[in-house]
């Protein structure tokens, strides 16, 4: 029988998304090992390396360190993206609630209706279309249209620049994973024992920061994998 992975995930992103959380453990240790005597320096930096050796030998990523901030920084231009596309789309929703028709129009143009729920859901494919028909399809006409209503010039602007800024953090965070074609049980194996740590670690810490949410997001598998991927959940893995 086939053995199957315990996460949901590519094996690369699984694999970033635990480092970004051991990396968490390491960064908090002096508060968590208050909590529990076994969560050591050493033992959070053994897991790393656990991490950074399984990167290393097979998926052919020499640099865990690298494609971790190659992920963050996708990250750091989807979340203000995705906020900046909802103020918008509200504000026009709601300028031009009197004439509906005009109000379609618009959003339609700027690639709201086809590609925003998609980029909500965290599809970074459908965002980087989004950003592109809206900056190819705002015409000084149609930007004087919105911002007459209200809306800043500078909201627009902005969203135009998101454009080149995520398909090249994309395109560099694609090159970064160099991933293998194929994955052997071995690693498989291998791979669900780390998942199994980050698991029990993310868990456990979760609880310890739970009157800090934004703390206890470090450590929550879920939200981690989607903030640095935004991506589907694979169908497939490499």
């Amino acid at each position: 029988m086939t053995l199957q992975r315990k996460y949901p995930i590519k094996d690369v992103e699984f694999l970033i998304t635990s480092d970004t959380i051991i990396n968490s453990a390491i960064a908090n240790q002096a508060f968590l090992g208050t909590k529990r005597s076994t969560w050591t320096l050493p033992f959070f930096q053994s897991i790393e390396t656990q991490i950074e050796n399984a990167i290393q030998t097979h998926l052919g990523v020499d640099n865990a360190k690298q494609l971790r901030e190659k992920s963050q920084a996708v990250f750091a231009i989807v979340k203000p993206a995705n906020t900046l596309l909802a103020e918008v789309k509200v504000q026009i929703e709601q300028d031009f609630k009197d004439t509906p028709e005009q109000k379609s129009e618009i959003l339609n143009t700027l690639g709201y209706t086809t590609y925003y729920a998609k980029a909500r859901r965290g599809d970074q494919e459908a965002l980087i279309d989004l950003l592109y028909q809206f900056k190819t399809n705002l015409t000084p006409q149609l930007a004087s249209k919105i911002v007459d209503k209200g809306t800043a010039q500078a909201s627009l602007d902005e969203i135009t620049t998101y454009a080149d800024k995520l398909k090249d953090a994309n395109v560099e965070q694609e090159i970064a994973k160099g991933t293998r074609k194929e994955i052997t049980e071995e690693a498989i194996a291998e791979f669900n024992a780390i998942y199994d740590q980050i698991i029990a670690i993310a868990q456990i810490a979760s609880k310890f920061y739970k009157d800090k949410k934004p703390l206890a997001d470090q450590f929550s598998f879920n939200k981690v994998a989607k903030a640095l991927n935004n991506t589907k959940k694979a169908t497939t893995n490499t």
